[in-house]
């Protein structure tokens, strides 16, 4: 059934249950799927999308996105990369006078300055601009939460990992993905707070999620922030 608003057509598939709301789902692909009790008029069906139409079109695209995966990066003059979970887009300022490639943002955008207007310059000054951030802004949160824990890290370290945002060994050393710094300053405590958390408890066990969740009780939310972005969170 399709159905359309504001010049917009949207396609959905419509089943009719022993139920007595109207839902609204998004398949794994994307795609819109209406529940509604049987007799629902197509009125009914057509205002609640209405309603949410917004909604409805965003997590779809959101969906379809990351089935796509990463779009490659060009380093064009403002093109958007992400910071602290919001994007931004990029300037770029060629300065062959310049000691070292380097990025700053403003506030609104991320001047980049680099020697060479390169693709593999660029990447690497933005690469340091992030590692930079990243454990800034990680020292900045242990600094905050400390009161919550009698051991403190013995290292801190910002690394490059494919598979984990960040690592507690038996040692109290800390380890954390540069990447983390495109994400969310709640997202980044949580991060913070669940390897600090290792430091009294070295699994996942009952123990340690409790711990977590009395210092940030809403971290479920932070992990589907993760699980939903992390593909987009790339230079």
């Amino acid at each position: 059934m399709n159905h359309t608003y504001s010049g917009e057509t949207l396609s959905f598939q419509i089943k009719y249950k022993n139920r007595t709301s109207i839902g609204i789902y998004l398949d794994n692909y994307g795609m819109i799927g209406v529940h509604a009790p049987k007799g629902t008029p197509d009125e009914a069906v057509f205002q609640l999308i209405e309603d949410k139409w917004d909604v409805i079109q965003q997590k779809s695209q959101e969906k379809k996105d990351r089935l796509r995966g990463p779009v490659e990066k060009v380093y064009a003059q403002g093109e958007p990369f992400l910071y602290l979970g919001n994007n931004y887009p990029i300037r770029l300022h060629q300065d062959s006078a310049i000691t070292q490639d380097h990025v700053v943002f403003d506030g609104e955008v991320l001047q980049i300055q680099v020697k060479q207007l390169e693709d593999g310059k660029i990447q690497q000054a933005l690469k340091r601009f992030y590692y930079q951030q990243c454990k800034a802004l990680v020292e900045k949160s242990i600094s905050t939460h400390q009161n919550n824990f009698k051991l403190k890290p013995r290292s801190i370290r910002i690394s490059d990992s494919k598979t984990t945002w960040g690592t507690c060994d038996s040692r109290r050393h800390l380890t954390f993905n540069w990447r983390l710094a495109m994400a969310p300053r709640e997202v980044i405590d949580y991060v913070v707070v669940h390897e600090m958390c290792h430091m009294v408890h070295l699994n996942h066990d009952r123990s340690f999620w409790r711990l977590v969740g009395k210092i940030i009780p809403d971290y479920n939310e932070m992990e589907k922030w993760l699980a939903l972005s992390s593909w987009k969170m790339t230079v």
